[in-house]
């Protein structure tokens, strides 16, 4: 048995799969809706998504296996993320890499196993959307396809509510620099202090003290405007 190289770009990887935010979470319609379709395509008792961390491989969605996680180091998954392309293994009995894999040689008896990399907007390679059998097979051009399709929608989610919740945090952030405001808007020199104070306090991170400096400009150049 040989385990996976790791990444050259690991910690880049991680960060990537810790900003998803999804591992350890409860299962979710979305993603089992895609484990669901990936079996009916491929005609496979076993789909999962898979994320590779650190040390194990954690199932976000699954069928056809009952366990959430296995260490990386025997994970079929922790190879096919070095691959740019489907990783199809048509019968690991006969690969050297897993003939001795207790995933092979033990429950759940795998023998055949295909996975697309979930590929992020940087690159990184987080996990697959795989198909396992019990039973030598092959996959057909138009099935890998599929899986190709449904393996960029796990990803979409996934950024997508990354995207969303920026979104949430910066209407949140402007709603509260414009309350902090309000109370001095016919005076930009205490918008001033209210800014350092809270900075100083931890009240406010860089960004957000930034955007309050942004402001109290806008104010203070209103104000020269009325005194001119």
């Amino acid at each position: 048995m040989a385990a996976a190289n790791i990444p050259a770009n690991e910690e880049s990887r991680l960060q990537d799969l810790y900003k998803t935010e999804l591992l350890d979470t409860p299962h979710e319609k979305e993603f089992d809706d895609i484990v669901k379709l990936a079996s009916d395509l491929c005609n496979m008792p076993i789909s999962l998504i898979s994320l590779v961390d650190a040390n194990r491989q954690w199932f976000k969605a699954r069928i056809g296996l009952d366990v959430d996680e296995t260490d990386r180091d025997i994970s079929f998954c922790s190879h096919a993320i070095l691959q740019d392309d489907v990783f199809e293994v048509s019968d690991a009995t006969l690969d050297t890499r897993f003939n001795e894999n207790p995933l092979v040689t033990e429950d759940p008896s795998i023998r055949y196993y295909a996975g697309v990399p979930l590929v992020t907007s940087l690159g990184n390679r987080l996990g697959t959307l795989c198909v396992i059998d019990k039973i030598p097979r092959h996959l057909t051009e138009k099935q890998k396809f599929g899986l190709k399709v449904l393996a960029d929608n796990v990803i979409k989610i996934a950024e997508l509510r990354i995207k969303n919740k920026h979104l949430n945090y910066l209407t949140q952030t402007q709603k509260r620099i414009i309350s902090i405001l309000a109370h001095d808007v016919r005076n930009p020199l205490s918008s001033i202090k209210s800014v350092i104070e809270f900075r100083k306090t931890d009240m406010l991170d860089e960004e957000e003290a930034s955007q309050m400096m942004d402001m109290v400009s806008l104010q203070l150049d209103s104000t020269i405007d009325m005194i001119e």
